[in-house]
């Protein structure tokens, strides 16, 4: 609201203000902050590379850069606190092999570490610039400080963006790190589920089946050498028992395959896919399916068997968890292609509720989505409905 008399304008924020000599404390500490900084880079890079043919000079490098990188996380704070910059913090350096070795070699293999080194060289020379302007401005420029300052403040501004701003490539390295261990995680867990499934389901059953058959055995041959009628039977029962054991295990093995990759979506697409799963879920009123995958041009194309496998086995999880927890009576999936985008939508008409939390099914599952550069969005108010979008990339199918 403009609280101003009316053909006033609104007062402007005073010159002289606190803004103002934030800028003027940070371009001053600029010369102290460089001196520092630089004798503290030319020793550490200097002694590191003359030492290299050493055991202690690549180490001895990668603290300097280090050190330096430590640099310009101050120079960024100062930055957000002197100059208003909104400058984000890069991840810490991404060591991919063990041992002081593998942490040596990320630190010399990191851009971002020498354009630390860089900045921290160039804040000499510039230290002296700004300081010795601002301290002439302040005795004599006082008519003309408050612009000074607002122009040397955009060009220290400058200078630590271009130089200590994470850029674009380090940022997608983080989070292709970042994804790559999320799918390295998802993979160990499905390949510990597969085994306590083989171990305490179709191992189990078949163990037990091999020792029935072998008492069998023997209990028929036993009846037949002693012309035992009675025998004959319960060795005929215990076979029968045996065979039913047999069913079993083959039907498990059969769904541990189906939840591996299931042989439908290999043969016939997602569609057929998603149908079957539906199918089988225990929603009272039953899941409505429609898939459209066609182009503009009205051709049908499959997208890549990795793209197609998270969009089953989200679906999948989706609806089992609208089976055991949504309290829904219907339910619905559609899949389409909107360019070069798969989109899947379930939605139910439970009791909603429901959030992608730190550890959750569906945090695992926005993991698994996020992998592939996927997006994954839970709109589920209480009360319902609920509303899951997964957006994933389409690739074109291998062949």
């Amino acid at each position: 609201m403009n609280d101003a008399p009316p053909g006033r304008r609104p007062a402007a924020p005073p010159l002289y203000g606190a803004t103002m000599w934030r800028q003027v404390q940070h371009l001053l500490l600029n010369l102290p902050l460089g001196v520092g900084a630089f004798v503290f880079t030319v020793v550490t890079l200097a002694a590191g590379l003359g030492l290299s043919i050493t055991v202690i000079g690549m180490p001895l490098l990668a603290g300097g850069l280090a050190g330096c990188r430590a640099l310009g996380s101050l120079a960024r704070r100062r930055a957000r606190t002197g100059l208003g910059l909104d400058l984000p913090d890069p991840g810490p350096v991404v060591v991919s092999r063990p041992g002081r070795a593998g942490w040596v070699i990320a630190v010399l293999t990191d851009w971002l570490n020498w354009r630390c080194a860089l900045y921290a060289f160039l804040l000499l020379p510039w230290g002296v610039l700004s300081f010795a302007l601002t301290l002439v401005l302040l005795i004599v420029g006082w008519p003309v400080l408050p612009w000074a300052m607002r122009f040397l403040g955009t060009v220290d501004g400058m200078l630590i963006g271009s130089l200590l701003a994470p850029g674009a490539l380090t940022e997608r390295v983080k989070e292709l790190e970042e994804d790559r261990g999320a799918v390295v995680d998802t993979a160990a867990a499905d390949l510990r589920r597969i085994e306590r499934d083989l171990h305490d389901g179709a191992q189990a059953r078949l163990v037990a089946l091999a020792m029935d058959l072998g008492l069998a055995k023997e209990k028929l041959a036993d009846s037949v050498e002693d012309s035992d009628a009675e025998g004959v039977q319960a060795a005929a029962k215990m076979v029968g028992a045996a065979h039913g054991e047999v069913k079993l295990a083959l039907q498990e093995l059969r769904d541990l395959a189906r939840g591996i990759h299931p042989a439908v979506l290999t043969d016939r697409g997602l569609d057929a896919a998603l149908s079957a799963v539906a199918a089988r879920c225990t929603v009272p009123g039953g899941v409505r399916v429609n898939v459209d995958l066609s182009r503009p041009d009205g051709t049908v194309q499959r997208p890549d068997s990795a793209v197609e496998g998270i969009a089953y086995f989200t679906v999948s999880e989706l609806l089992t968890n609208i089976s055991k927890h949504s309290g829904a009576r219907t339910a619905s999936v559609e899949a389409w292609r909107a360019g070069d985008r798969l989109m899947v939508v379930v939605q139910d008409d439970g009791t909603g509720g429901a959030a992608a939390y730190p550890g959750s099914g569906l945090a695992g599952l926005g993991e698994r989505v996020g992998a592939v550069d996927g997006v994954f969005v839970v709109d589920s108010p209480p009360g319902g409905p609920t509303e899951v979008t997964v957006e994933l990339p389409w690739r074109t199918r291998s062949r």
